[in-house]
């Protein structure tokens, strides 16, 4: 670790310890040591963060508060380390340095599977494709861990299948990297007592559980009784003041219930820290079309979520739609990629085709590979950022990249041709072009700033 990186954990511990004796009191201070060791990064995030502590009117000035007190201080303290300082103050200079070097992506995080198996059959699940036979070891995922960190990596995903079917090798993984950030996508039915104890102790696991309706919408596409599983899990984690967040994907036929206030006033008052929207992707042979949102449908999430952002205390992220904020599509390694249960590095968790394999090739060797210098080479995929998907809003450029680089399909159950995933996705991408060009019209007259993208 750097000087200014040690120096910079050393001064945020303190900062967290002088917090915690007077929060009130005390949240400006911290605010500071952040501007101090900022770099001068991150300017309007930290402006935004500012207001969010200092006015009492702005809507995040409650969520703020939510965080300080019922968090439990040392997992914040260890979570801003990690996330703060060591994935972003200390991996920065690193990444920077190597995508300079090597003319290729190097990934913010890493997402992988640890296994393909899982405890639910849930109604329109691609990860159900692929039964219950693949994993990664333990070995190979610590190996994926070490290798990243050399890349500069610390922050890392885990979806599935199921991952907390492996909870035990999750464990040990955030033991032996403790200077690492871990969360994971989960149905979060196998969150129980014991190791909502054992996230306590490691203090770096933060899960998001998937959630996509009230009772009946959950009951109905994944089993009887899983939502008041869901909700007894957010209840455990909670009490214990550990961090997590939902993660929910929108259809057309689910996207005003998950999106309305009573659902996200739900989540918030069982204690969630943050929600992550993903937009349904046709992907697998037996994809349903038809779930694909309408361009009005679409716009409607995009507006409802916005509105629900000026006037309540709720961190949500809006995957397809929020591109503005990252300068279109993240995958390909630009900020992340993905290690599916077979060791197979895919560009995307929705997009299932590989050139490379972590048994035959590193994980900077993967990045170097025709398909991932493709992502590199073409990223954004478009100005406009209410397009920034390569498959869904763009699907000519993914079939181009495919077949260029030779790629195969990852599915091991039922391979589908980029040609057959590609043309699902070319009538959606065409009925959206005009809406997504007077809403990222509508944008720019907004935020004037984003007009360097365009």
């Amino acid at each position: 670790m750097s000087v200014k990186s040690n120096i910079a954990k050393l001064g945020l511990t303190s900062a967290f310890d002088h917090l915690y004796k007077d929060p009130e009191k005390n949240l400006r201070d911290l605010m500071d040591w952040a501007d101090k060791f900022s770099g001068g990064l991150y300017e309007s995030q930290r402006t935004i963060i500012r207001k969010a502590i200092e006015d009492p009117d702005d809507p995040y000035y409650p969520y703020v508060r939510h965080v300080v007190n019922d968090i439990d201080p040392e997992v914040m303290k260890t979570a801003a380390v990690n996330f703060f300082v060591n994935s972003n103050l200390k991996s920065g200079p690193v990444q920077n340095k190597l995508r300079e070097k090597y003319n290729c992506n190097i990934p913010w995080a890493i997402l992988m599977d640890p296994t393909s198996a899982c405890n639910l059959q849930c109604t329109g699940c691609w990860a159900a494709e692929y039964g219950n036979k693949l994993n990664l070891s333990f070995e190979e995922m610590d190996d994926i861990i070490n290798q990243g960190k050399e890349l500069g990596v610390y922050m890392y995903i885990l979806s599935g299948g199921e991952p907390l079917v492996r909870k035990k090798d999750i464990i040990r993984l955030c033991e032996k990297h403790d200077d690492c950030m871990f969360t994971a996508f989960t149905n979060g039915t196998l969150i129980d007592e014991e190791f909502a104890d054992e996230m306590l102790r490691v203090k770096n696991f933060a899960p998001a559980i998937s959630l996509e309706g009230f009772d009946d919408a959950t009951d109905q596409r994944r089993g009887e009784g899983v939502y008041d599983k869901v909700i007894k899990a957010m209840k455990i984690l909670h009490e214990r003041k550990l961090i997590y967040g939902i993660s929910c994907c929108y259809t057309s036929a689910n996207y005003k219930a998950i999106t309305s206030k009573e659902y996200l006033d739900m989540i918030a008052a069982n204690g969630a820290y943050f929600v992550w929207y993903f937009h349904y992707m046709p992907v697998g042979m037996d994809a349903s079309p038809e779930l694909l949102p309408t361009p009005d449908q679409r716009e409607y999430v995009y507006r409802q979520i916005r509105e629900y952002r000026k006037n309540n205390p709720l961190f949500v992220i809006d995957f397809q739609n929020d591109g503005e904020y990252v300068n279109g599509c993240i995958a390909g390694g630009r900020r992340y990629l993905h290690i599916n249960a077979n060791g197979d590095f895919e560009p995307c968790a929705f997009v299932h085709y590989s050139d490379s394999n972590i048994r035959e090739k590193t994980v900077l060797e993967a990045l170097r590979s025709p398909l991932f210098q493709a992502y590199h080479d073409n990223q954004p995929f478009n100005d406009n950022l209410f397009r920034p998907c390569p498959m869904l809003e763009n699907p000519h450029a993914l079939k181009s990249m495919v077949e260029k680089s030779g790629s195969k399909s990852t599915d091991m159950q039922s391979p589908e041709s980029a040609d057959h995933l590609c043309n699902k996705c070319q009538p959606y991408a065409d009925n959206w072009e005009e809406r997504s060009k007077e809403l990222w019209e509508e944008r720019l007259e907004e935020k004037p700033s984003l007009r360097k993208n365009a």
